[in-house]
């Protein structure tokens, strides 16, 4: 096919309104091309080393890769791919959108002016850069983006929250020596937003052939997972059904359970333990085991003024239940922390408990000291608070 005078124009459009920053974003759809499952192509303006430049995203069937290109080359390799591959290519500016379509013997311009102004592409460049980007396919399939990548108004707060997640374990993957994370166990995935994230993050960005597993009592959800993540093409990445309870794994170096209710974060914390893990991270939720336990036996203390009422109880509950968990990680040699989790409307619970596995020490009497230290810690613990037991305790056989 040979340029004509609408290919032309689009060209003409394309180019003015990148020259004149009324540029928003493209997209080529219809492919009858000779490429096997390219679907779309999506652009957008970028700013990379402060130059200006047309990002690419080629959609696949199951993946997606992303090219850059100079203003110049990337107007050109559009009217390319339009002339040869795509029938229907649609530009939008900040006040217009013009749809070039390819029909039987002819090749149109339909134009329509935009009720709503929209910003310019280059307005996302001062977006904080996240490390998930939201052009992912799994992300569309897990209804977080639309097809072009923009993310839903109403999973704009998951959207935060799986980059904020992924943020956090970069930081605590950093702690570890280079190449120690292969083998990952996400307990109680749900439906998978976290699990996809940390996979789409150790594959595609520090490159590592990590195994994933998604843990999830619920065998729709884990049909479903295991769906999206052989669409995607993430050959490592499975989900199986079961509890905590049930699963075992011989060889993990990273266990994350995130808002796993009660004593579950408990059975995720002690596989992590019984399985060496390098890196532990949890989100506890619903305390109910240790504030059953305050509330049966009614111990006088210095802050009975406060449990007395049910919300300071609650509260309270929560920070001994993670405070004695964060002391059995130090037991079994993890340097503990507690961090901030961002919340949202579904998962308000915002604490994470991490514990980072330590060099091991040698079996000296200094060592049994200090472990001596923590089980009275524990011990003088539950007697203020009046507590008969802790379910990890109790797991690990240290009551």
């Amino acid at each position: 096919m040979t340029s004509t005078p609408a290919l032309s124009r689009f060209e003409a459009l394309l180019s003015e309104s990148l020259g004149a920053g009324q540029f928003v974003k493209l997209s080529l759809g219809n492919y009858q091309g000779q490429e096997e499952a390219l679907r779309n192509i999506y652009v957008k303006q970028v700013l990379i080393k402060r130059q200006p430049m047309l990002s690419f995203n080629y959609r696949y069937k199951t993946r997606d890769i992303f090219k850059n290109h100079s203003l110049a080359e990337g107007i050109s390799l559009i009217v390319a791919l339009i002339e040869h591959d795509f029938k229907i290519a649609t530009l939008f500016t900040v006040q217009h959108e013009y749809i070039l379509e390819h029909r039987k013997n002819t090749v149109d311009i339909r134009e329509k002016a935009l009720e709503v102004k929209l910003e310019t592409s280059q307005a996302h460049n001062k977006e904080k850069k996240r490390l998930i980007n939201s052009n992912g396919s799994y992300l569309h399939d897990l209804k977080i983006t639309d097809a072009e990548g923009k993310v839903y108004k109403n999973a704009q707060d998951k959207y935060k929250q799986i980059n904020q997640y992924i943020e956090i374990l970069s930081s605590l993957i950093k702690e570890l020596p280079k190449g120690t994370i292969k083998n990952v166990v996400d307990m109680g995935a749900g439906k998978g937003y976290l699990t996809f994230a940390l996979y789409d993050y150790l594959h595609t960005q520090l490159q590592l052939q990590a195994n994933v597993v998604g843990v999830e009592y619920r065998e729709d959800l884990v049909a479903l997972s295991n769906t999206i993540a052989q669409q995607t093409g993430f050959e490592k990445l499975q989900f199986v059904q079961g509890t905590i309870e049930d699963y075992h794994a011989d060889q993990l170096n990273l266990l994350i359970a995130l808002h796993a209710c009660d004593t579950a974060t408990d059975d995720a914390i002690f596989k992590g333990i019984k399985a060496n893990a390098e890196l532990i991270v949890v989100a506890p939720c619903c305390h109910k085991q240790i504030r059953r336990e305050i509330e049966r036996n009614k111990v006088q203390n210095n802050v009975s003024f406060l449990t007395q009422y049910g919300i300071f109880l609650e509260r309270q509950a929560e920070m001994v239940t993670d405070g004695i968990r964060a002391l059995i990680l130090e037991y079994f040699g993890y340097k503990t922390k507690v961090l901030e989790f961002i919340s949202d409307a579904h998962t308000p619970k915002n604490v994470l408990v991490v514990g980072v596995k330590r060099a091991e020490s040698p079996k000296t009497k200094t060592e049994n000291e200090r472990k001596a230290v923590i089980l009275q810690k524990i011990k003088d613990t539950k007697a203020y608070f009046g507590i008969g037991y802790h379910h990890l305790e109790r797991l690990l056989a240290l009551n």
